[in-house]
């Protein structure tokens, strides 16, 4: 499966913003979706995942209450939107995506077969 990110962009502190997620295939409804972002000089780090089939949702803690994923499957899309955003929200998102993740492992970016290519979000003060 292709993944490709977009919608990233500038906004203040306090505003929204929805990133999206297109996948290519047919069967996109297997597949679990996360959501990860990558600031300068840190580490990958898991932001929120719908898991396949059911499409149950996942959460960082530093997102919880702000940021809602979900998924079109007849569209082949997922989207992050994005609300009350801070500065520290800034970062480049990555979507993944993978058949056959458990649970468990759903906050690991190694576990993740397939990637888009990054959309940066820059929150200002």
């Amino acid at each position: 499966v292709q993944l490709q990110a977009s919608g990233g962009g500038l906004v203040q502190a306090g505003g929204s913003l929805r990133v999206s997620c297109a996948a290519s295939g047919r069967t996109f409804s297997s597949y679990t979706v996360g959501w990860f972002r990558q600031a300068p000089g840190k580490e990958r780090e898991f932001v929120a995942a719908s898991f396949r089939s059911g499409g149950s949702t996942y959460y960082s803690d530093s997102v919880k209450g702000r940021f809602t994923i979900s998924r079109d499957n007849a569209k082949n899309t997922v989207h992050l939107q994005m609300n009350s955003l801070k500065p520290e929200d800034t970062a480049v998102y990555y979507c993944a995506a993978d058949r056959s993740l458990i649970v468990t492992m759903i906050g690991r970016p190694s576990h993740y077969d397939y990637w888009g290519q990054g959309t940066q979000v820059t929150v200002s003060s």
